[in-house]
């Protein structure tokens, strides 16, 4: 007869190889063949963000380019766009009589070149002459570097003594021109 602690290593031992046993079955070489699900990327995922963001740029002869502020400014990761809620933009260019540009919202795509505007655009500037001048917009793209923007949307353009509209719109910044594209009307005060 067997002594109860030999009973108890044969039962361990028994049970041991059960569980080994079961743990191969489920651990087979075959389960890591199978085709594992792809995590998911999120393609809205911020990397990183500012409040309150104030930024600077100067041109090689020192004089300022823009400044810019903003209440938010996020990072998106995978798409490597730039979200910015309530930009207000002051081109200057060089010059003392910067063309201030707002809205409620902008894009930037990842080399800074190109930025839409969204909701609530606003274009202004006051010239040496002191003549007030405001485009204003849903929607504009802006081309920075080339001081140009457009717009397939309704526009509306207050100054030089009137107010233009139309749909569409080719604003070349450095010289002042807009060419609307269509259905173009014009209101102006007679002197």
């Amino acid at each position: 007869m067997l002594s109860k602690k030999a009973r108890n290593i044969a039962l361990f031992s028994v049970i041991a190889v059960l569980f080994a046993a079961v743990g191969y079955w489920n651990v087979s070489p075959e389960s890591f063949l199978d085709d594992k699900p792809v995590a998911q990327v999120d393609e809205n995922a911020i990397d990183y963000y500012a409040i309150n963001a104030h930024s600077v740029q100067f041109l090689p002869d020192g004089k300022r380019q823009y400044e810019m502020t903003a209440d938010r400014i996020e990072h998106v990761k995978v798409s490597e766009m730039t979200l910015v809620s309530k930009p207000d933009l002051q081109m200057y260019r060089g010059t003392t009589f910067p063309w201030h540009v707002q809205s409620e919202r902008a894009e930037v795509n990842p080399d800074g070149t190109e930025v839409e505007l969204i909701d609530s655009v606003r274009i202004s500037r006051t010239d040496e002459q002191n003549r007030n001048t405001l485009i204003t917009s849903t929607r504009m793209t802006v081309f920075p570097q080339k001081q140009y923007a457009q717009t397939e949307q309704a526009v509306r353009i207050d100054g030089a003594g009137g107010t233009t509209t139309g749909k569409g719109m080719k604003a070349y910044l450095k010289d002042g021109r807009m060419d609307l594209l269509s259905n173009v009307r014009g209101q102006y005060e007679a002197r």
